[in-house]
């Protein structure tokens, strides 16, 4: 659109000034369409353009009958097939030529589609971008439910499209919403649909279970028929613009927070666009009573992955190692997957648990598993003594690093740390030494002093230790001299 100045000042200068539509265009730095459609919108009469020959002319009736033929051909495939036939010209003047060949499709006309209330939702996954996790980034990626009716939205953020994660999003949305709806429609997920050949769709059979369980249907929606789940796709658009361009986060906990706040502040009280009078908040508190209601038992969304677990009793899943009990070795186990934890299951029986970790190449390692081998380990045969200290204490690493740089006896450091592991136990002096580490005192005595102090937080006494001179512990200790006469008796009677 321009203005009516504008316009203006077209029709002054061709009909009074009689300049060419080319001159107007350079002098007001518009394009000659601008002008023409000016001048032609006012039944203005303007001096026809000559029409150049050019040397697409005779290629013009094999374009337009290949295009009669194949709508949807490209140009680059017609400018190949003309160049095979003697066509001198460049690519690009090609591409405006079939574009004033192609036959223009019919635009489809779309009816506004109402629900009742209750009646259906919309769910859909969009991408964010990525997020740090301690050495490596991580896809982002949003979990959007709304309600057709109310436009009530739940919002999550996770690091993973896996199937689980994708129905426990369910289960927290249903919970957040206060029901499920009759009828959820879904693109071309995979989480939702595996295949489609034709009108024939292959459901996701995890999706269908439990959809089966909570009473729903789920629903695919047209392949490119994005107006079949349009309130989900503004709604997207809705969570980029007002939420998430100019806000930042700390980490997947800090943007679920505030992904819940917003959800419940500002998208519930936007106005309802069925109803002016309502807000999306009013307009989902009667909603929410059509809703069914969440079943009592829940449905199992753990993912479940075969694990091989080699000679090592580690078993490697998304990318890190995770211990199991060491009598697993060399066999197959069943890891099972959600966005806290990995459950790591043998015919049945969970062997291990551990708290998931989203970084690549870690260790995740449950000290119980390790000793248990360390413990076979030594009825067997000698084990290193250093190897056994940084599997049960890995914090022992960096502070026999430490200990190193600064010149101090390292035999003499692992020996004694080994004798704190039998006292102690593996997980006090993984304890201690990362209370250490922290500290501006890292020294072998730091890491005894807190020992002590860890056993009698825990209701046992500390294990007397020799004491030195020059002993932290010493300084500010006051001991009283005692009477040495009671002594000098003694001496005296046995004469």
């Amino acid at each position: 659109m321009i203005s009516t100045e504008l316009e203006g000042k077209i029709l002054r200068l061709h009909n009074n000034d009689k300049w060419p539509i080319g001159t107007i265009a350079t002098h007001l730095r518009v394009h000659h369409s601008v002008v023409r459609r000016v001048l032609g919108q006012l039944n203005v009469e303007s001096v026809p353009r000559a029409i150049r020959p050019s040397i697409a002319d005779a290629f013009l009736p094999l374009i337009r009958t290949e295009l009669e033929k194949y709508p949807d051909l490209t140009a680059s495939r017609l400018y190949r097939m003309c160049k095979e036939r003697g066509y001198q010209g460049a690519p690009d003047h090609f591409r405006t030529v079939v574009r004033g060949c192609r036959p223009r499709r019919q635009s489809e006309a779309f009816s506004r589609l109402s629900t009742l209330p209750g009646e259906q939702g919309q769910v859909d996954w969009a991408h964010f971008g990525r997020m740090k996790v301690g050495r490596i980034e991580r896809p982002l990626v949003a979990f959007v439910l709304v309600l057709s009716q109310s436009r009530m939205i739940f919002l999550s953020f996770h690091l993973t499209q896996e199937t689980g994660v994708f129905l426990a999003a369910h289960e927290a949305a249903f919970a957040a919403l206060g029901g499920v709806p009759r009828v959820l429609l879904y693109d071309n997920l995979k989480s939702a649909v595996l295949e489609r050949v034709g009108d024939h769709i292959r459901m996701n059979e995890r999706m269908l279970a439990f959809a089966a369980h909570h009473r729903f249907e789920a629903r695919p929606v047209g392949v490119r028929k994005g107006n079949e789940k349009g309130r989900v796709e503004r709604a997207i658009q809705y969570v980029r613009s007002s939420f998430f361009a100019g806000t930042t986060f700390a980490d997947l906990a800090d943007v679920n927070a505030k992904a819940a706040e917003w959800c419940a502040l500002v998208a519930a009280s936007r106005r309802h666009q069925g109803d002016a009078t309502l807000s999306v908040m009013q307009a989902w508190e009667k909603e929410r009573k059509m809703l069914l209601p969440l079943p009592a038992d829940r449905f199992p969304t753990h993912t479940p992955i075969g694990v091989r677990i080699g000679k090592t009793p580690y078993a490697r899943v998304d990318g890190n190692d995770y211990t199991v009990p060491h009598a697993h070795v060399q066999r197959e186990l069943t890891a099972f997957l959600t966005e806290k934890e990995i459950l790591i299951s043998s015919e049945g029986t969970v062997v291990a648990r551990h708290d998931r970790s989203w970084g690549r190449g870690e260790r995740v390692e449950n000290p119980e598993h390790l000793s248990a081998l360390w413990e076979q380990k030594r009825r067997s045969h000698a084990a290193s003594a250093t190897e056994r200290l940084q599997a049960l204490a890995p914090a022992s690493r960096d502070f026999l690093e430490q200990m190193h740089r600064e010149g101090n006896n390292i035999g003499g450091i692992v020996t004694s740390l080994s004798t704190c592991l039998d006292q102690y136990g593996p997980t006090s002096v993984q304890k201690a030494i990362s209370l250490v580490l922290v500290s501006t005192r890292v020294s072998l005595a730091h890491v005894r002093q807190q020992l002590d102090r860890i056993s009698v937080e825990a209701g046992r006494s500390a294990h007397i230790t020799h004491v030195g001179q020059g002993d932290p512990r010493l300084k500010g200790q006051h001991v009283t001299p005692q009477s040495l006469s009671a002594w000098d008796g003694l001496g005296r009677s046995k004469e």
